[in-house]
């Protein structure tokens, strides 16, 4: 199904191969190769198979590793996993899905706290074992423990030390633990 948030589709050729375009609101397009489509009368999409790279789910027994990073400034806000219901879940809503791996089930960033993640764009690496996410950060945290990043502290000869401001008390989202 493809219902993109902020988006629009549209089929188009390019080195004489159909393929299907996704326009951000940027501007920005990229392009998939069709392997399959049909339509409806009308010319309304109903199906479309196209081949894209596709992380290996296998490979780790069943979970990429996902790097996810503010798509204007570049930060890294959180590193996660992602099972395959979570990459296709990612790919439906255009909001971030990762698989806990503490809590063994599926989780929608933002769910409980309402920082939800608006997804941008996503890579697949060349080993096709980890999935760059580019994303709206909504709600200003992405750490459970309040912080914009998940990366808040750093090493140094002293030890660690909090190089972040926390923007959101997390018992506000989460309650006492």
């Amino acid at each position: 199904m493809l219902r993109p948030y902020g988006s629009t589709w549209k089929f188009g050729v390019r080195n004489q191969r159909p393929v299907i375009c996704r326009q951000s609101r940027m501007g920005e397009e990229t392009a998939a190769r069709i392997e399959a489509a049909t339509l409806r009368p009308g010319g309304v999409l109903c199906y479309v198979k196209w081949r894209m790279q596709q992380p290996d789910f296998e490979k780790r027994g069943g979970l990429v590793t996902v790097v996810t990073q503010d798509a204007d400034s570049g930060e890294v806000l959180m590193v996660a996993y992602m099972n395959r219901e979570a990459w296709e879940k990612t790919l439906n809503t255009g909001r971030a899905c990762y698989y806990s791996t503490s809590r063994k089930q599926l989780w929608i960033k933002g769910e409980t706290s309402g920082n939800v993640q608006d997804v941008k764009e996503i890579r697949v690496d060349c080993d096709a074992d980890a999935v760059l996410l580019k994303v709206h950060q909504r709600g200003g945290a992405a750490c459970h423990e309040g912080y914009r990043s998940c990366f808040f502290r750093t090493a140094d000869q002293s030890g660690w030390r909090v190089v972040a401001e926390r923007v959101v008390d997390p018992e506000k989202l989460y309650g006492k633990k």
